[in-house]
């Protein structure tokens, strides 16, 4: 049975997730009470609150990720949040590509065998070049 304090607790969540986005989406609702009070901290500061990595990339880069997971749900989602975010088509169109992209290197190497000590040395070498052809700061 649930105490004084964590009803308190959900109904002070409830109310909060109401008054930031407007419902409470049966998926939150559908939890327990306490995975409920524990879980919109995390979901409203990652999701809805400005972090170290701006929120147009930080849609992008979930949708990337939801793509692999091939999620409809969180495809939706971070699709249309990357958009209110400002994402171009051009840039969905990129992450659309760029979603394949990484798999695709991944298993090409993997399915080689490629041994992974060389591979960092190579990254290394490539690196250096790479950063050699760059215009120095001023």
């Amino acid at each position: 049975m649930a105490t004084t304090s964590a009803t308190d607790a959900y109904d002070r969540t409830v109310t909060e997730i109401e008054e930031t986005i407007g419902i409470v989406p049966g998926f939150f609702g559908d939890l327990n009470q306490d995975d409920l009070v524990d879980e919109w901290p995390t979901f409203r500061r990652m999701a809805l609150e400005e972090t170290e990595i701006p929120a147009k990339y930080k849609e992008l880069i979930n949708l990337a990720v939801a793509s692999n997971l091939k999620c409809p749900y969180c495809i939706h989602f971070h699709r249309e949040a990357a958009k209110m975010h400002g994402a171009s088509d051009e840039e969905l169109a990129e992450v659309a590509f760029l979603a394949g992209y990484t798999p695709r290197y991944s298993s090409m190497i993997h399915a080689q065998e490629y041994d992974l000590g060389t591979f960092k040395n190579e990254f290394g070498q490539i690196a250096a070049h790479l950063q050699s052809q760059m215009p120095a700061d001023d």
